[in-house]
């Protein structure tokens, strides 16, 4: 019987297929349909997602700066986009355990003419631009395999087979894979895109460049009670629970209806085996600043996601034969403004306005787009330049990082004499033998929860019968060194208890279990890794968590 994994793939054609419907992609898309349409040219555009629907893997704070968003539709009022509620004021706050007291916003941090939104909601609404201008969108198709000529040059993607069975073999639902070839490929796969870590070693496109740093964001969305909602009100705070050695804060948006925002980042360069992010962000709800705002109110969202803290020096190198990187695949995060998506959509719009040259005008040689000079030439690269000493500097601790940034803001203006290097967020955790274990407090399930509960509120749902999508490199690895030198550290920084170590009744032989099925996607177990063993690859499209709101 010929297995139904050796059959021909469908083949569907594009000028320009872009990975990913985020803020970045679909404003690559948008500005690609404008242009041809400004020109009176005929430009294929498709964009595929790994989610179940557009929007559906996106979240974020989020305090979105307009800027980008002008420049693609300066008429977005009148086409109803969902930015609502704008800001009406800032506070940035130092807390102790029991104590608060408000700083001086810094500079980046003003949010005036901002506007606190859903950035799910925000996605939607640009797919529907999109679609409108002839945009082809396939949520569900996630993107598994990178495909190539025979020069090396990349021709497109190929999507994952479905009903392949945990034991490797089809199933009865088996259907293949499609093959979507483009004249130019788009990866915007987001923070540690599983296609686009394949690409940084084929092409090299990190070499001599410093390494990429990342952060946990951490969110839960609480209905509060309306006696206490302050509808634009913005607040950051620094500070306890982190320890000054450990970068981390929070943000607290009140959104419509009652709605806030809440979450927290922890900078993954921790060095402590023990710290739990998660667990630090139910801790850190618990102080009375918090816990007097949320009591009453009801917990309805819960999602995580990694996102990239690098800035500036960790910017790889952007185009490659066959295609380019935009948005948080490559790092525009702004650290200090606590904002990416306007810098991912400004990527996007500028790699539009680069492909479509290269496309319309015939060029044959890749290497002829000039997207990375142009981006060189814009207000995002001049706004990430200024910012580039102020994450690297918390190195130092949090005292230190504080005043550097208010030196470098106000007196240097961004524009000091030297550049600070980032660090391998994998390489910085230190054996288990150098902390204690920490007491976290058992969850309330009033204002605290357990990981379990949240990943059930993110509404996470993976076809069982498939193989794992979180794979080992070496399974030995994970109780040879993880477990012997760092105490099984992905037991504590995965949000959604996805590895746990499992040991026989004795309480011997212990294994690494990875409950796959709860997987967030925020891609954290492939970055905090202390040897870089656990590979997050795609799971069957349309897997993963179904965002409402986020």
């Amino acid at each position: 019987m010929t297995d139904p994994r050796q059959t021909p793939r469908d083949v569907m054609e594009y000028d320009v297929l872009i990975v990913g419907a985020g803020p970045s992609g679909l404003s690559c898309a948008i500005k690609l349909k404008q242009l041809a349409q400004a020109q009176n040219k005929e430009l294929s555009v498709c964009v595929i997602e790994k989610g179940s629907e557009v929007g559906a893997h996106l979240m974020s704070g989020a305090v979105l700066e307009p800027r980008a968003l002008e420049e693609l539709f300066p008429n977005w009022r009148d086409l109803e986009a969902p930015l609502k509620v704008s800001v009406t004021k800032d506070h940035f706050i130092f807390m102790t355990k029991t104590r608060a007291w408000r700083l001086p916003t810094p500079p980046p941090m003003n949010n005036h003419g901002n506007y606190i939104i859903s950035l799910g909601y925000f996605g939607k609404w640009l797919a529907g631009q999109a679609e409108a201008l002839g945009v082809e969108i396939y949520p569900g198709f996630a993107a598994a395999e990178l495909l190539s000529d025979e020069t090396g040059h990349i021709t497109g993607v190929a999507t994952g087979d479905v009903g392949i069975g945990k034991n490797g073999e089809p199933t009865d639902r088996f259907a293949r894979g499609v093959e979507l070839k483009a004249k130019q490929t788009v990866f915007a796969e987001g923070c540690r895109g599983s296609l686009t870590k394949i690409l940084f070693e084929r092409f090299h496109l990190r070499k001599d460049i410093d390494p990429q740093t990342f952060g946990l964001g951490i969110k839960e969305i609480w209905e509060i009670d309306p006696t206490k909602h302050q509808e634009g009100f913005v607040q950051h705070t620094i500070g306890w629970p982190m320890d000054t050695a450990t970068y981390g804060g929070s943000w607290l948006y009140h959104w419509e209806n009652n709605l806030v925002s809440i979450g927290f980042v922890v900078g993954l360069d921790y060095e402590n085996p023990y710290l739990s992010p998660f667990e630090e962000f139910q801790r850190f709800k618990q102080h009375p600043l918090i816990r007097n705002l949320l009591q009453g109110g009801k917990r309805i969202s819960y999602g995580a996601r990694a996102l990239s803290e690098g800035g500036y020096q960790s910017i790889p190198r952007l185009t490659f034969p066959g295609g380019l990187l935009i948005g948080d695949a490559a790092g525009f995060l702004n650290v200090p403004k606590i904002k990416g998506n306007h810098t991912a959509m400004k990527s996007g719009i500028v790699a539009a306005e680069a492909l479509f040259d290269h496309i319309t005008q015939g060029n044959a040689s890749p290497e002829v787009i000039d997207y990375r000079a142009r981006l060189e030439k814009s207000w995002l690269w001049k706004e990430l330049f200024c910012v580039r000493n102020i994450r690297p500097s918390f190195r130092w601790g949090l005292w230190v990082g504080l005043f550097y940034s208010a030196m470098d803001t106000i007196l240097f203006r961004g524009r000091a004499p030297w550049t600070f290097g980032n660090h391998a967020d994998n390489k910085q955790t230190k054996p288990a033998t150098d902390f204690e274990k920490i007491a976290y407090p058992k969850p309330d399930g009033v204002i605290s929860f357990d990981r379990l509960t949240s990943v059930f509120l993110s509404n996470t749902n993976h076809e069982e019968d498939q193989p794992a999508h979180l794979k080992l490199r070496n399974p030995a690895v994970a109780i040879d060194v993880n477990l012997d030198l760092y105490d099984s550290p992905e037991s504590r920084y995965c949000p959604a208890a996805v590895y746990e170590i499992v040991r026989d009744a004795d309480g011997k032989n212990p294994r690494l279990q990875i409950n796959a099925q709860n997987c967030v996607h925020c891609k954290t177990c492939d970055i905090k890794d202390p040897t870089q063993n656990i590979d997050w690859c795609v799971p069957e499209g349309g897997g993963g968590p179904n965002y409402q709101g986020m």
